[in-house]
């Protein structure tokens, strides 16, 4: 036996490892995840809607969507140069700096000038949240053997939804913090509690290793050796660690040699593009199919179905945290049946949630029948569960290992910027569409989905258990679509497997 065989099963010195900085790294988006689901508590919160003039469904959008403009002008302009230039832990601790300045405008906002400061300070947030949300998944997966990517990636969702969970617990015990004080200053402090994990994430980060793969790139092949003998110490012998070195080399030099270094390589080289369109159509998809709402206005949709203001942000912390459990199966499912079957089976149950969440109120309007109104609200969780084992954690463990490494980051960028139009166009369509159409708005996002599985099953190849250095066997590419050498390993280890059995 070669002594890859059972890779990414049970924990090693270098997989237990892998886990523990992985947990570490899920601390930037439990910041991100926080501060989505804070603003939820923080946008019905009577304190918060008096500091606000003119406060009202419109200005409401605006204040979510202003935030995903932050995240788009980041993912275009910023969050390349800030993770390929400074590393994937430098880019990540310049990315939670400024998100932290962010948030303490939004914190800060008064007076006349309330307004501003928030959208501004919302702005910056976006543009802190766009940097770590793209150098955290991308250094995962480039310290994670080909067969733990996906698991190692998905807890980076562990984070988001973990901190989404958080905002909506923090948002729910603020309101007992009802006398004058609470009333002025309780949303402030909810947006205010993100900088205590987000201390933690700066002073964690400078200890890690950086990226084997960013390291070659920038001619330190010694570094690399040492970070990949430390990430996989007790899985791989030393030959093997060697040989996923070279790989990494020859897909860098061969990278280094052509033309591609340009960012316009993305649309003008084939191999490239067609992974570009491919990864920035799934974040784009991921965002259209409803999540943006409900994970910014859930209090108002459980309002609408009858729960008390109070009993409304608790359903929401339940929501939240029932979606950290379902991201942790995930993790023990997306490596197994790979990155197609979870999306397109995760789009199914949403369409088939929304389904019920638009029809249920036309038949039973104005909250006549409270069991029509239970349903809805149990719905909302199965939506949630379809989102925690979809679209959720899938579309950033795509994104980020289909790229060659030295345009991973850009690509990453990019097509996360997809998202970020989807956001926005959501964030402003859901309060207005609601507030015009009702519940019918749901079959809009119905059909969203519906047309989703289709999608990803005529249009995404399968990538679970493949190297990163061998993507080019499914997108082609400069060195032809040769399979890397770790591909080889692991071929030989399952063909020799077939014969034991």
């Amino acid at each position: 036996m070669n002594g890859i065989k059972g890779l990414g099963q049970g924990f090693s010195k270098a997989s237990s490892r892998l886990h523990f900085l992985s947990l570490l790294l899920a601390l930037g988006s439990f910041v991100w995840g926080y501060n989505v689901g804070v603003l939820a508590s923080v946008l019905a919160h009577p304190g918060f809607r008096e500091t606000i003039p003119g406060y009202g469904p419109y200005r409401r959008g605006l204040i979510t969507a202003i935030y995903y403009l932050g995240t788009w002008l980041s993912y275009v302009f910023f969050s390349r140069p800030a993770t390929d230039l400074l590393g994937r832990r430098r880019g990540a601790m310049v990315g939670m700096s400024v998100l932290c300045v962010g948030q303490a405008l939004q914190a800060a906002a008064s007076g006349s000038v309330a307004l501003s400061m928030v959208m501004f300070g919302r702005v910056v947030s976006g543009l802190g949240t766009g940097i770590v949300s793209t150098s955290v998944p991308l250094y995962q997966s480039e310290i994670a053997p080909a067969q733990q990517r996906g698991r190692l990636v998905v807890l980076n969702h562990v984070g988001f939804v973990a901190g989404l969970a958080s905002g909506f617990w923090v948002g729910y015990a603020i309101t007992f913090w009802n006398d004058s004080h609470g009333y002025l200053s309780g949303w402030r402090l909810s947006v205010s509690l993100s900088f205590i994990p987000a201390l933690f994430f700066l002073i964690g980060l400078p200890f890690l290793h950086e990226s084997p793969r960013w390291l070659v790139e920038h001619g330190r092949t010694d570094q690399a050796l040492k970070a990949l003998q430390f990430y996989r110490e007790g899985s791989f012998t030393p030959s093997q660690i060697q040989s996923e070195l070279t790989d990494i080399k020859r897909n860098v030099s061969a990278y280094q040699a052509t033309s591609l270094k340009k960012w316009t390589s993305l649309f003008t080289n084939p191999s490239l593009f067609s992974r570009l369109w491919r990864a920035t159509l799934l974040h784009f998809m991921a965002q259209m199919c409803g999540a943006t709402a409900m994970k910014y206005y859930l209090p108002e949709l459980f309002r609408v179905l009858g729960l008390s203001p109070r009993v409304s942000l608790l359903a929401g912390g339940i929501e939240s945290t029932l979606k950290i459990g379902c991201t942790v199966l995930d993790m023990f499912v997306i490596d197994r049946v790979g990155r197609r079957v979870t999306l397109a089976v995760g789009a199914g149950i949403m369409a088939f949630a929304l389904l019920i969440n638009g029809a249920l109120p036309l038949v039973y309007p104005n909250n006549t029948n409270r069991a029509a109104d239970y349903t809805c609200v149990a719905f909302i969780f199965i939506y949630s569960l379809g989102y925690s084992m979809g679209f959720g954690p899938a579309a950033w463990v795509y994104g980020s290992e289909i790229f060659p490494t030295a345009a991973r980051a850009r690509g990453l960028s990019f097509a996360a910027s997809g998202g970020a139009v989807g956001s926005i166009i959501v964030a402003q369509l859901w309060p207005i569409g609601i507030a015009e159409l009702g519940s019918k708005v749901y079959f809009f996002f119905m059909a969203v989905n519906l047309a989703c599985v289709p999608i990803i099953f005529l249009l995404y190849p399968e990538t679970k258990g493949r190297p990163l250095e061998d993507m080019e066997v499914l997108f082609g590419g400069y060195e032809g679509g040769t399979p890397s050498t770790t591909s080889l390993l692991l071929a030989d280890e399952r063909d020799e497997g077939n014969e034991e059995e």
